[in-house]
């Protein structure tokens, strides 16, 4: 079945369909993450987008429930080169395709993905319309142009859980051809995680940190966070515009001065902006494994796995605030600390899931920051 994708800009792309019929309309963003196809799907962040792997062969390895990040897939529809028909993989469990025909997720495939790629980075990011329904190429360009932006959305209500529940579950190991928990450790801490779309392999380093975790639904009152006396508050990832959560951040600002905050991605957006500063929408987002980001006072670089379409601008920050980390892409801001308070966040995910381990030790800090107040 043919499929196609419409972008606001005029442009056409015609492919072949896979996954569910159907069609959706979305912003559209790209990533170069060479592998982790399963975790990009099933993050929570891609609420509200569309996502082009820049990597040409997706689907390889198929598809197993022990790499999500949620319990289901939250981007609107997957546009890549070609889709694998052999999936060989000793923990797979099923087909890309099969799994996006089960929860209704649209695909497309065949279409150059290296000229669509470098079209959003020329044009950037920009609604757009993947449909399995031919009709005329004009009437699809005119929906995508229709297609509401993400500037002030509140995408966090679609993704954040309903009520609070208490996460235990440590790291996955790999040992003698199994996949395998770690055992936590005895939890030391107590920490509050805000859920603003929060991906499971945070919640598991918070374990490997010592944390014993309770998540809560993203408009948690701060006086409820601090009734339950935690030892530090965890701010996470999530999609879309920070300034579309306006009930998160007067939350966060009650918190300051109180408690450790860290936050990572969305919730290093929202501190910023409890901390009185501004966001910004970038040109076309950071999405990948492969960013690098130099860390400020030791000169070090890492590489990271980023997931954002907005960022911290660097003129509306505080003097009392610190900045930690740096893009050296575009010098966008990517970690910052407050100079008194237990507090402080990173753009990037230390997490991995998909990418790079360079920055776990991040969880360590917090832990630290914690051991510190007790």
């Amino acid at each position: 079945m043919k499929a196609y994708l419409a972008l606001s800009d005029g442009k056409i792309f015609e492919g072949t369909h896979f996954g569910a019929e159907g069609e959706v309309d979305a912003e559209i963003v790209f990533n170069t993450s060479m592998s982790g196809y399963q975790e990009i799907i099933t993050d929570p962040s891609y609420c509200g987008q569309m996502v082009v792997m820049t990597y040409p062969l997706i689907g390889n390895y198929g598809i197993n429930p022990q790499d999500f990040e949620s319990d289901r897939p939250h981007l609107s529809g997957l546009i890549i080169k070609e889709l694998s028909n052999i999936t060989s993989n000793w923990r797979s469990t099923g087909k890309l395709e099969d799994f996006f025909k089960e929860f209704g997720i649209v695909g497309i495939q065949g279409i150059d993905t290296r000229a669509l790629t470098r079209r959003i980075r020329e044009t950037g990011a920009q609604q757009a319309v993947l449909t399995t329904i031919k009709q005329d190429h004009q009437e699809l360009v005119r929906k995508a142009q229709n297609s509401p932006s993400l500037v002030g959305k509140d995408l966090v209500q679609k993704v954040t859980c309903q009520k609070p529940y208490d996460w235990s579950e440590g790291e996955w190991n790999i040992v003698k051809g199994e996949t395998i928990l770690k055992t936590p450790v005895n939890a030391k801490y107590f920490v509050v995680a805000y859920d603003f779309g929060i991906k499971r392999n945070i919640l598991r380093k918070l374990v490997g940190a010592g944390c014993r975790v309770r998540v809560v639904p993203a408009s948690t009152p701060a006086q409820e966070v601090l009734a339950l006396k935690p030892d530090g508050v965890f701010l996470s990832n999530g999609p879309g515009d920070p300034e579309g959560v306006p009930y998160a951040v007067k939350n966060i600002k009650l918190l300051l001065g109180k408690i450790p905050i860290f936050g990572i991605c969305l919730g290093h957006q929202i501190l910023n902006l409890a901390l009185n500063g501004k966001t910004f929408k970038l040109r076309f987002g950071h999405h990948g494994g492969n960013q690098p980001v130099q860390d400020v006072p030791s000169g070090k670089v890492e590489i990271t796995s980023q997931n954002h379409g907005f960022a911290v601008d660097s003129n509306s920050i505080d003097p009392a605030i610190e900045v930690t980390s740096i893009n050296l892409n575009d010098q966008t801001v990517e970690g910052i600390r407050h100079k008194e308070w237990p507090v402080f966040s990173v753009q990037y995910h230390p997490e991995a899931s998909p990418g790079p381990n360079d920055s776990t030790h991040l969880f360590q800090k917090f832990s630290q920051l914690m051991e510190a107040k007790i």
